[in-house]
């Protein structure tokens, strides 16, 4: 039977069963539960999903609507009754087909009545979930250890635990024509850009897309469309609650996707990348000293290795005096393929490490180090001084805050290490001009600058931004004019 998903209920219970057999796959899919009941005389109809309804909250319900008692449902209004009837905190009504059946996927209940028109949605769910624990990609040596997880209300209550003002607005939306997966837009009413948040809802709510199948990386996508030469991360993403309630005391607007253990970020800058909750958890003159550190990673992970190729290849003598170089000086082409050699191998030991369990990674990582790289020199795949240089530039691109800035820093170093190689020195300008174009053309959301505060210049922002300000002075006192 086809049923159009607009219809509304009628008076009669058979009448809408029928109508939600026509939508819903009720005696086909197992996890879809249903109930006959009745309310003294007056039959009812109940639906559920196994799995996410509290069976203890729906026996009692199911015990107080069918205990006799002086008042009758026939006699009042389905209101009232299931007002005087029914302890659940949250209940509501609909008689559209399409709301019913939204909710009843979200994981509510919905209690059809003879001779009503409305359902009762009942909020009896409860979802399965992991335990906060700290996010492997932001560990820190001090300071908290919980962290998103895949529930979009415990995340919430992450930061609301941090945040507990008036002002904070958790905005919820629904995306995606199937999936219709729960979008919560949070911000600080007296801090946050109201024109950012009205843009960023009015976006949200005009995406036609099938579903979010990635969660929070496939909102990214959509919210801010890159080209394929834009490597570089446009939004930022944080897996910790303390970094999320920072981000909203400082004016910044949080989007949290359910099912996604994050938080993006907006707006989006490119110094957002270069911090970590490890600064503050620090003396102000140590968490400056390591935010220079970071700092200085990103250049010696972009430039260090072609550099050292550029310098061996054509300038041999530059090289030799310098000591960059202990044995003879291969060939350009043996010496690219060496350095071909030792990328790829760096890259796949990184990989998979990261994928490797906590118990293996680490022995993997030395045992892989030295056994490959030990081969590597033997069978005359790479030299040591190679391998010296790519070791040195690991560790550069593992010690940038940001994974998703580190990948792309990585595309580039071999963008440009095939540059050297077939353009020679000239090359290596070109190259080098392109990743700064293309650095510099970096979209981001609604065309907020990419660079602030260097532009448009804030030069007391961009000293808190280089420098771990001490708490007494960093208070976000205003938001910072764009």
């Amino acid at each position: 039977m086809d049923v159009n998903a607009n219809a509304t209920l009628k008076t009669k219970l058979s009448e809408n069963i029928t109508l939600l057999k026509g939508l819903l796959p009720l005696g086909r899919s197992f996890d879809l539960m249903t109930r006959d009941l009745l309310f003294g005389d007056v039959k009812a109809f109940w639906i559920g999903l196994n799995g996410f309804c509290v069976s203890e909250i729906l026996e009692k319900m199911f015990s107080s609507l069918q205990e006799p008692r002086g008042d009758s449902l026939s006699a009042a209004t389905l209101h009232a009754y299931v007002e005087a009837r029914v302890g659940i905190a949250q209940i509501s009504y609909a008689s559209d087909l399409t709301s019913i059946c939204d909710k009843l996927t979200s994981g509510n209940s919905i209690l059809l009545v003879d001779g009503y028109d409305e359902a009762v949605i009942l909020d009896t769910r409860a979802y399965h979930s992991r335990s906060v624990e700290e996010p492997e990609l932001e560990k820190m040596t001090r300071g908290a250890r919980d962290g998103f997880i895949e529930i979009l209300l415990t995340n919430a209550n992450l930061i609301r635990r941090r945040i507990r003002s008036p002002r904070l607005v958790f905005e919820m939306h629904s995306v995606g024509q199937v999936g219709k997966t729960d979008v919560c837009i949070a911000y600080l009413e007296d801090r946050a850009d109201r024109t950012l948040v009205n843009k960023l809802s009015q976006k949200i709510d005009a995406l036609q897309i099938t579903a979010l199948t990635m969660g929070a990386k496939s909102l990214e996508e959509l919210l801010v469309k890159r080209r394929f030469f834009n490597p570089l991360p446009s939004l930022q993403m944080t897996e910790r609650p303390d970094v999320a309630a920072s981000y909203l005391a400082e004016g910044y607007v949080l989007v949290l996707v359910d099912n996604t253990p994050m938080a993006l970020v907006l707006p989006c800058t490119i110094f957002h990348f270069t911090q970590t909750a490890e600064d503050y958890y620090k003396n102000p003159l140590v968490g400056t000293y390591l935010r220079f550190i970071r700092f200085l990673c990103i250049p010696v992970a972009l430039l260090f290795l072609p550099l050292f190729l550029l310098l061996t290849s054509y300038y041999p003598q530059l090289a030799e005096s310098w000591h960059l170089i202990s044995t003879q000086i291969p060939s350009k082409g043996h010496l690219f393929f060496y350095v071909l050699v030792a990328e790829f191998f760096l890259a796949m030991f990184q990989y998979s490490a990261s994928l490797s369990s906590d118990r293996f990674s680490g022995a993997l990582s030395i045992v892989g180090g030295l056994l490959i790289g030990d081969m590597a020199v033997s069978l005359h795949w790479s030299t040591s001084e190679v391998l010296f240089y790519g070791g040195i530039t690991l560790l550069a691109t593992i010690s940038v805050s940001c994974v998703e800035l580190s990948d792309a820093l990585r595309l580039y170093r071999m963008f440009l290490i095939l540059c050297i190689y077939f353009g020679g020195v000239p090359g290596f300008w070109i190259g080098l001009g392109l990743v700064l174009f293309s650095i510099f053309t970096t979209p981001t959301f609604e065309g907020y600058s990419y660079f602030w505060p260097l532009v448009p210049w804030n030069g007391k922002a961009l000293r808190n931004l280089l420098l771990r300000t001490p708490t007494a002075k960093a208070q976000p006192t205003k938001v910072w004019n764009r």
